[in-house]
C-alpha cells in the first residue's frame, strides 16, 4: 500500500534535469505538478484495471469449472456476477483521470487531484479484499469443494458492488463535493 501512496512523490523525484529546470519557471511549475498528479492517478487506475482484469479471468475459470461439473444451481448467479464484473472493469478502464481543459467550466484543482489519489489508494485496499475473496473461492472450486459456492458467489458479488459504489463516488471527490 505504501508503494501506491507515494506514486506522486516517486513521479516527482524521477523528473529529468531538463524537466526540473523548466519546472522552476514561475507558472509552469504548477502546470507540471498538476500533470504529475494526473499521471499518478492514471497509474493507480491502471493498476486497478489490471488487477480487476486478472480477477475477471480467475472468475471465468471458476465459471468454466462449475459448468464442467454441471453445478447448475449457481450458474445463473455466476452469470450475473460476470456481467457485473464486465461492467465494473470497463467503468474503471474508462474513468476520467482529473483532466480539465482550459475552457472547461469546472476546473480540477491540485487539492482535488491529491484527494483523488488518496481516494484511489482506498480503492486499492478494497480491491485487495476482493482479490482475497476470489482467490479463496477459486481454491475451493479447484479442490472440488462446491458446497459453499452459492454463498461465496453472493459474498463476491457484494464486495464487487461495494467497490463499484465506492468507485462511483470518485467523481464527487474530483469536484470536491465529498
Amino acid at each position: 500500500m505504501d508503494e501506491k501512496k507515494d506514486v506522486y512523490a516517486e513521479a516527482k523525484s524521477q523528473m529529468r534535469l531538463g524537466e526540473r529546470i523548466v519546472a522552476a519557471i514561475p507558472g509552469f511549475r504548477g502546470y507540471k505538478e498538476k500533470e504529475l498528479r494526473r499521471e499518478s492517478d492514471k497509474l493507480i487506475r491502471n493498476h486497478l484495471y489490471r488487477q480487476l482484469s486478472e480477477l475477471k479471468t480467475d472468475l471465468k475459470m471458476v465459471f468454466q469449472k462449475l459448468t464442467d461439473r454441471r453445478y447448475f444451481d449457481v450458474l445463473t448467479d455466476m452469470d450475473r456476477l460476470m456481467a457485473k464484473m464486465d461492467r465494473v472493469v470497463e467503468k474503471v478502464n474508462h474513468a476520467s483521470y482529473g483532466y480539465s481543459g482550459f475552457f472547461d467550466v469546472v476546473k480540477v484543482k491540485e487539492e482535488a487531484l491529491d484527494r483523488m489519489i488518496d481516494f484511489d489508494n482506498k480503492l486499492v485496499d478494497e480491491i485487495n479484499e476482493f482479490d482475497a475473496a476470489v482467490e479463496a473461492f477459486k481454491s475451493e472450486i479447484a479442490s472440488g469443494d462446491t458446497k459453499n459456492a452459492k454463498e461465496r458467489i453472493q459474498s463476491i458479488t457484494d464486495k464487487l458492488e461495494a467497490f463499484e459504489e465506492t468507485f462511483d463516488k470518485r467523481g464527487e471527490v474530483i469536484l470536491g463535493v465529498t
